[in-house]
């Protein structure tokens, strides 16, 4: 698959329709060791988030299919959609924010294209074809049986965890518990589901066997946006230009001036996504730190400080920054930092605010009050109550006002679980306590000794004179 992807042999197609195979070197170094606890630690919550429960509800669960989304063993129906809508405004801001103050960080350390290629596969690949020198020569070397059976292998495993992966996919959409009847029931009773896992496994596996970082620097939306939300005051990872150039190798008693950078091309070698740091800002750059190690390392051996590369400003990439330069960048960063903080804290407090059972209470249409011979006045209205939880709930209508009295015309005080009950319901009052033409009342809904949600109305009666 690789030989036909590098694209290094004579063609009669133009040169920019050629793909170069990237070749990553193995990373290492302290800049990468975070990154693998970092990658690690969001593996292990990814692969155990759907198998996590509360109160009965998965921990995380997005059924688009049936709209239906449990995020922290909380259920979210579409009556919930103004907290959703939210969720997404805060993501947009995060993005904005985010990027306009660190750069293209999310996509080295924390996107799921990136943990999954870089600490899944491309570490498969390393220990069955070895770095990237000989992954190289056995590519644009003579077809053999070692290397067949590498390939064959290599593929295998690859299809194995993208068929892993694609389960995994399939249980945040459907849930755990969906997802095993369909691996133990027979096949006939889930072709749909029989066909989504396969279907999945092998996009997962095109993706991570063929397209690669292409996802990175041409398909994801995000990396274009880079362009876009960057700007001078933008930390990214940089190469320090005002002291590497210009460029040349360590020679003994030379008299050429040269910067510190030595031109070993290893920042080039172990790049995911085969660019050279040193031509600038590239929307290509995943902020991966990979060449800050690889550069770091360097910088020993020839006693230079560290950080040719590293986390840099444009203009402290140029020399050209100055102490306002930074104490604005800092300022800037703890702004943004704090908004996000600020939205995020609303979401959460919007999540674990919600009530168990929704209700929706309407005066009924075409009706007006009406007069009783025992001194009373009516209002209809009509009651929807639904059952956000996945629990049976028995229910009763409570009014706050003690001088207004329910009358249910259909009784129901069962709620099955994630249902709905439909209801027309008399408050009424007695005549010589009306006080204005429109009096707002409150009902609530009582369960177990607890409200568990309050609507509200306005009762409409003429005043007593």
């Amino acid at each position: 698959m690789e030989i036909a992807a590098k694209g290094n042999e004579n063609t009669n197609q133009p040169e920019k329709s050629k793909r170069k195979w990237v070749y990553a070197k193995k990373p290492a170094g302290k800049l990468y060791n975070y990154r693998q606890v970092v990658g690690y630690s969001l593996l292990l919550f990814l692969f155990a988030a759907p198998f996590i429960k509360i109160n009965g509800n998965p921990f995380l669960m997005f059924n688009i299919v049936e709209r239906k989304f449990s995020i922290f063993g909380n259920i979210f129906l579409p009556q919930d959609m103004h907290i959703f809508l939210f969720g997404m405004l805060i993501i947009m801001v995060c993005i904005v924010l985010f990027t306009a103050v660190y750069g293209r960080v999310w996509c080295g350390w924390t996107c799921p294209q990136t943990i999954f290629m870089e600490l899944i596969f491309r570490r498969i690949e390393y220990f069955i074809e070895g770095d990237w020198n000989q992954q190289k020569k056995r590519n644009e070397g003579p077809d053999t049986d070692a290397k067949a059976w590498r390939k064959i292998l290599k593929h295998a495993v690859f299809i194995t965890v993208s068929f892993i992966i694609a389960n995994l996919f399939l249980a945040y959409i459907i849930g755990v518990d969906a997802l095993f009847k369909i691996i133990t029931d027979p096949v006939d009773q889930h072709i749909a589901g029989f066909i989504s896992i396969w279907a999945f496994t092998f996009v997962f596996y095109f993706v991570f066997a063929y397209v690669r970082e292409i996802v990175c620097t041409r398909i994801c939306p995000y990396g274009r946006l880079q362009g876009v939300l960057l700007d001078e005051n933008s930390v990214t990872v940089a190469y320090n230009v005002a002291r590497g150039e210009p460029r040349g190798k360590i020679r003994k008693n030379s008299d050429v001036v040269t910067g510190d950078c030595i031109d070993c091309n290893l920042c080039v070698h172990v790049c995911p996504t085969g660019i050279d740091i040193r031509k600038g800002t590239q929307l290509e750059c995943v902020s991966c730190t990979a060449c800050i190690d690889a550069c770091d390392a360097v910088m020993d051996k020839i006693h230079k400080p560290k950080r040719l590369i590293g986390f840099y400003t444009q203009a402290e990439a140029d020399g050209k920054a100055t102490v306002q330069d930074g104490k604005k960048r800092n300022t800037r960063a703890i702004v943004y930092s704090c908004i996000l903080l600020v939205l995020m804290g609303i979401f959460t407090a919007m999540i674990f605010s919600r009530t168990d059972v929704d209700g929706r209470l309407l005066r009924a249409k075409g009706s007006t009050y009406q007069f009783r011979d025992d001194g009373t006045v009516t209002n209809l209205y009509s009651l929807e109550l639904i059952n956000k939880t996945t629990r049976d709930i028995d229910y009763e209508l409570v009014s706050e006002d003690k001088d207004v009295e329910i009358q249910i015309v259909n009784p129901i005080s069962h709620l099955t679980r994630e249902g709905n009950a439909k209801l027309s319901l008399f408050l009424i009052a007695k005549k010589s306590n009306i006080k204005e033409y429109k009096t707002n009342i409150k009902l609530n809904v009582v369960a177990d000794g607890e409200v568990i949600e309050t609507m509200k109305t306005t009762f409409i009666a003429p005043p007593a004179k």
